[in-house]
């Protein structure tokens, strides 16, 4: 019976050493290798084609989310299953319409983390239980209302998200064009579209967003927002 191969990845290293320890007990299991940002995710997913992917979401250069949605564009039978500090319901859709395949928060890992790993293996979905709970009664709120469970998001392109997760993280406009490849004009044409698309203007408020939504963390921010 072939092992189910899983990527790790995280940006603290004492998170990924205690997940490494607590799937080491599953004969099952083979982890092929770690990343530490969503771009590393990215060319690992890549080399060494994972089964399942288990992915934070507050990751400096590029945040799960981002990499989640690449990762299941160009390698869509990688399973990426989420697991992370927030809980966020607008997040866990978001991930979810990203082609997440499970969410976890991390409080529940030791608990829940190889049951998930084999059960969206065989392409089932996995959620932590609290988190089952509020999407079954979100639907059935919906369907009440005639909404089918639907819940409005503001839609960023993945460019867009790329520049907000980089000026929440500080960086100048000169910075992030040299990061991104692409001209300062373009990306002062993309954060003026992300401010519009979200209503924010400030460069504090866009980076409260940011924090509250698990894009980054609010550890990783150095300016007084």
């Amino acid at each position: 019976m072939l092992k189910t191969k899983v990527l790790l990845v995280d940006d603290h290293t004492v998170v990924r050493q205690g997940l490494r320890a607590l799937l080491s007990g599953d004969p099952d299991i083979e982890i092929v290798a770690e990343a530490s940002t969503g771009r590393e995710a990215i060319a690992m997913a890549k080399k060494f084609s994972p089964d399942v992917i288990v992915m934070d979401i507050a990751m400096p250069l590029l945040n799960g989310l981002e990499a989640t949605r690449q990762i299941v564009k160009h390698h869509p039978s990688a399973k990426v299953l989420v697991l992370s500090s927030y809980s966020d319901d607008d997040y866990v859709q978001k991930l979810t319409e990203a082609g997440a395949a499970g969410y976890l928060v991390k409080q529940s890992a030791a608990n829940d983390l190889l049951h998930a790993i084999h059960e969206v293996h065989k392409g089932n979905a996995f959620f932590s239980p609290a988190i089952a709970k509020r999407l079954r009664d979100r639907v059935r709120e919906g369907f009440a209302s005639g909404q089918g469970g639907k819940v409005k998001t503001t839609a960023l392109t993945e460019r867009e998200a790329e520049i907000l997760q980089l000026i929440a993280e500080g960086q100048a406009n000169k910075q992030m064009a040299a990061e991104l490849g692409i001209s300062i004009k373009t990306v002062e044409k993309h954060r003026q579209q992300v401010m519009n698309k979200l209503n924010i203007h400030q460069i504090a408020g866009l980076t409260r967003y940011a924090i509250s939504k698990g894009v980054i963390d609010s550890s990783a921010v150095n300016t007084l927002v």
